[in-house]
């Protein structure tokens, strides 16, 4: 059986359970306690019990701290997967995005994801999925924008007409009421002293759009209106 790996010897048992209260990190100040046994002389299978861990563990703790110090018994960040594209290739895939694709050669007249991974397919024999090369585009500070829909027979001209315009409306609706123009010019605001008899369904609408009530009311006297 092999000997244990010395601990280094520029620390103490003292000096590790103060760093261990001092340290912010859970585990970075059990497995300074467990060292600090055996600093003070106990064995490695006590400093096993103490941080619950099993002996090929405190080696483990044992070689990262005579390494790197109490910095060694921290967690670090899994580095993850390596990325598919280099450098020279990220390089390249800038210069493709901002010169655009040739038509004649690529066969479209904007990129799109699928089209980009294709064209690093040709030039350099690497296959990465849409997922991954949006996100490889998003840390190069690309980003994906979409056309908004517009419909094939759809006329500037048209839609102009059927936009929403209420004031203009009123307008048209109550042409050659003083009423009607003094509401739109902020002056007057239905006031209900009025009796009910008296009130107009133009009052009423008036009276919901500028007040805030509710659009069931709303919604019953436009239907008399068009009825009238």
């Amino acid at each position: 059986m092999g000997s244990a790996i010395s601990l280094r010897t520029d620390f103490d048992g003292a000096r590790l359970r103060l760093l261990a209260r001092q340290a912010k990190d859970a585990n970075q100040a059990r497995r300074l306690l467990a060292l600090a046994s055996i600093y003070d002389g106990g064995s490695r299978s006590d400093a096993a019990r103490l941080g619950s861990v099993t002996l090929q563990i405190v080696r483990d703790w044992v070689v990262r701290f005579n390494a790197r110090g109490p910095d060694g018994l921290i967690n670090g960040k899994a580095p993850g997967k390596s990325s598919l594209l280099n450098d020279t290739q990220r390089a390249a895939l800038a210069q493709a995005i901002e010169r655009g694709p040739t038509p004649y050669l690529d066969g479209v007249v904007r990129w799109r994801l699928c089209d980009l991974g294709q064209w690093l397919w040709e030039e350099f024999r690497v296959s990465v999925s849409e997922q991954t090369l949006g996100r490889e585009l998003r840390s190069m500070g690309y980003r994906k924008l979409s056309a908004r829909p517009r419909h094939h027979a759809q006329e500037a001209d048209a839609a102009e007409t059927f936009k929403k315009n209420f004031p203009a409306a009123v307008v048209e609706l109550g042409a050659g009421d003083l009423r009607v123009s003094q509401v739109l010019q902020g002056s007057f605001l239905p006031q209900p002293v009025l009796s009910t008899a008296s009130r107009s369904p133009l009052h009423f609408l008036l009276r919901n759009h500028l007040l805030g009530d509710d659009g069931d009311r709303t919604l019953q006297i436009r239907r008399r209106i068009d009825r009238q």
